[in-house]
């Protein structure tokens, strides 16, 4: 995750310069290698630079890729296609999780990994390859039409230390729900069990995927007309509302599923947010790169949680380090919260004086 998000910005300038379906073919190239690489490891130092390289690719054919490439070929429908993208892709682990585990009943662990680099290149490569072919086709229309240019997705009127302000804010609200989600969900099992749920928790825990598509489907039906903004603070707020329900109702059963479905719920609109937010304030223009600082943020903030959690669990003990956690998971709402007040403030006007 570290490795990934020092790439992510980079990435995502790459995407703007060069078209996100370009960056997504090489990707795919790139994918492919590294699952081959992880096959052939002799070791363990060869096994994890391969999986440090496949990290990296994973920059050039994940969500922040695959939004931009939304965003450079989809025009009005951006969003929504945003949305429908996370949706679908909200399924990926549902798929592949008993796919994986079907093909090793039939083949070492090293040949699954060689058959998940043939599907990157057989399957994976060719689409991205169209899509780049599609981005080419979008340039060429939007410079033949310059009255469209900046029709869609166009930003949010900030002065210039507001832009600042807002993009910071933006960046740390998205860490802290990045903290909070992946501090939780490393240890849910556990949790669940240190809390008294017994073996109730571990069939309880997998009513968060299912959750997470749920928000995903809610908001595609019935959240077109709501701001982004809103939309991040909803999902900010039901990650520390699912914790406080869960100690508050500990240990039932109830409270545990409540907990599960609230943080779900939150953990989906957060990956929807995640770019629809920064192409509602700032606009096309650099939207890759801006994704890439929002990818690198969170990144970085997934890494460095799950330990941040069980030091503080073996300091302080369970009930008061989910608390913190809490508390740590308010401070995203009140950075997204910041932005609509910042969002509400009536620019200044700007004042004409003679020259001397």
């Amino acid at each position: 995750l570290l490795v990934g998000g020092l790439f992510a910005p980079t990435a995502g300038h790459w995407a703007d310069r060069l078209g996100a379906g370009r960056v997504m073919t090489f990707g795919s190239a790139a994918a492919a290698a590294a699952l081959v690489a992880c096959a052939l490891a002799p070791g363990r130092v060869t096994f994890v630079l391969a999986l440090m390289a496949m990290e990296l690719a994973s920059a050039f054919v994940l969500y922040s890729a695959a939004f931009v490439a939304i965003v450079q070929i989809g025009g009005a429908r951006a969003q929504r296609s945003i949305t429908h993208l996370t949706l679908i892709a909200g399924f990926a682990s549902t798929l592949f999780w008993p796919l994986t585990a079907a093909l090793h009943e039939y083949l070492t662990w090293r040949e699954v990994y060689l058959v998940f680099a043939g599907i990157n290149v057989v399957i994976c490569l060719p689409i991205h390859a169209w899509l780049a072919r599609l981005s080419r086709w979008a340039d060429k229309n939007a410079s033949a039409t310059p009255a469209a240019i900046g029709s869609v997705g166009g930003p949010v009127a900030f002065t210039a230390r507001d832009r600042s302000r807002v993009f910071l804010l933006m960046l740390g609200g998205f860490a802290i729900e990045g903290f909070v989600l992946s501090s939780i969900l490393v240890h849910m099992v556990p949790l669940t069990t240190a809390l008294g749920l017994g073996s109730a928790g571990l069939v309880v825990t997998t009513l968060f995927g299912p959750s997470q598509v749920a928000s995903r489907l809610i908001n595609m039906l019935f959240g077109g007309r709501l701001a982004q903004t809103w939309l991040a603070v909803i999902g900010a707020t039901l990650l520390p509302l699912g914790l406080v329900v869960l100690l508050g109702a500990t240990p039932s059963v109830a409270g545990a599923i409540a907990f599960v479905i609230l943080f779900g719920l939150g953990s989906g609109l957060a990956s929807i947010v995640g770019g629809t937010l920064p192409l509602e304030l700032f606009g096309r223009e650099r939207y890759g790169a801006r994704l890439g600082w929002v990818t690198a943020a969170r990144q970085f903030s997934s890494a460095l949680a799950p330990f941040a959690l069980a030091m503080a669990m073996a300091g302080m003990g369970v009930q008061p380090s989910l608390w913190l956690t809490a508390a740590v998971g308010m401070l995203g709402i009140l950075a997204f919260s910041a932005i609509i007040r910042i969002r509400r403030q009536p620019l200044a006007p700007v004042m004409l004086t003679p020259a001397n």
